[in-house]
């Protein structure tokens, strides 16, 4: 059979695996970071009003910018951070915020440029910088998995890159940067920065988003994503809030019509439920917060998590750990640092699930 090897692919593509958690039909699913609620009957109950309203129109191209789509997610940032002032301008979405991501490095970055992110930190980020033909630069976080300003500024100032990616709260860590470390980095870089704020629902009372440095900053990119909090990352929904000017740069790059009328119409209509989907996060912060105190209650390290996840450890052997929940029909996720695992928030009878396999496992 023909492999890649017989293929004339791009050089810098050869020997590289394609990026993906494990989907395994298992009882207890906590290796993604999703929602573990589904949407309600009344919910599901309007997004399939919603579809069939679009249906009837499926032969023509959606709107291309959409417009309505970003408007109203322009509502949703100045509800989740007063003062904002954002508009259908300063707003762009994509197919998942991945998409956004690529758009962002196609637009600013591409060949003879290059990234700087701190790892461990999101694993998309470095494998979207070189699909995109930009150099990725590794610079490290903090032993504690924060970034002190003065080593993240060191960085900048010793690569010039033309973009940097900053995380926060951070994956698979969930460490959250202080507005000080962001305002450093912003001054120092010479390009584009980009705080990757994907879990920025989940974060903990008086923990600011950095959408509150946007104003006068059009180098500032924030990217945010409705897979999490929002309980749809089936919709694949990803959008950003920058200055105007970022927004047209990025339409210079955009596949023509890149969302669907479905896309946008099932958004529009889980943003106009934010209050029935944002109802959950409450109830995973708190599971968050318990399993923290438990996990260090049973002897475990574990990071400060601004996230619906936790990153625990040190395990001399993380695959037999890892293979022994799975046993017990309990998926969680081997990334990050070595002899680290990280579990998402689910349930409470997931997390009874999880506590019992752990304990059973070591």
């Amino acid at each position: 059979m023909t492999s890649l090897n017989d293929l004339p692919i791009r050089d810098d593509l050869r020997g590289r695996e394609p990026y993906g958690a494990p989907q395994l039909d298992v009882p207890v699913a906590l290796n993604t970071n999703e929602n573990p609620y589904p949407p309600s009957d009344r919910l599901v109950k309007a997004l399939a009003e919603a579809v069939a309203d679009v249906a009837g129109g499926l032969n023509r191209y959606p709107d291309r910018d959409a417009m309505a789509l970003r408007e109203d997610l322009a509502a949703f940032l100045n509800g989740d951070t007063p003062g904002a002032g954002l508009t259908a301008r300063h707003v762009w979405a994509a197919n998942g915020s991945n998409e956004i991501l690529l758009q962002i490095l196609q637009a600013f970055g591409g060949p003879g440029r290059s990234v700087v992110g701190f790892e461990p930190s999101y694993s998309m980020h470095p494998i979207i910088t070189r699909v995109s033909g930009t150099r990725w630069i590794d610079a490290r976080r903090d032993e504690d998995f924060g970034l002190d300003p003065g080593r993240a500024v060191a960085a900048v100032e010793e690569h010039r890159p033309d973009v940097v990616f900053l995380t926060s709260p951070n994956n698979p860590t969930g460490t959250a940067l202080p507005l000080e470390t962001i305002e450093a980095v912003l001054a120092a870089a010479p390009g584009m920065v980009v705080v990757d704020e994907a879990y920025a629902e989940f974060r903990r009372a008086g923990t600011p988003s950095a959408l509150t440095l946007l104003p006068g900053r059009p180098r500032l990119i924030v990217t945010r994503t409705m897979s999490k909090a929002f309980a749809m990352a089936g919709t694949r929904l990803g959008y950003l809030a920058a200055d105007p000017a970022v927004v047209d740069a990025l339409q210079l790059v955009r596949m023509p019509y890149h969302l669907s009328a479905v896309t946008q119409a099932v958004a529009r209509t889980a943003i106009a439920h934010e209050a029935d989907l944002l109802s959950t996060v409450g109830m995973l912060r708190r599971e968050r917060d318990d399993l923290v105190a438990w996990l260090r209650g049973e002897g475990f390290e574990v990071a400060d998590s601004d996230a619906n996840f936790v990153l625990f450890g040190r395990f001399p052997d993380r695959d037999r750990v890892w293979r022994a929940l799975l046993g017990k029909g309990v998926l969680i996720r081997q990334v990050g640092p070595p002899g680290w695992l990280r579990v998402s928030v689910g349930t409470p009878e997931e997390m009874a699930a999880f506590r019992n396999a752990i304990k059973e496992s070591l």
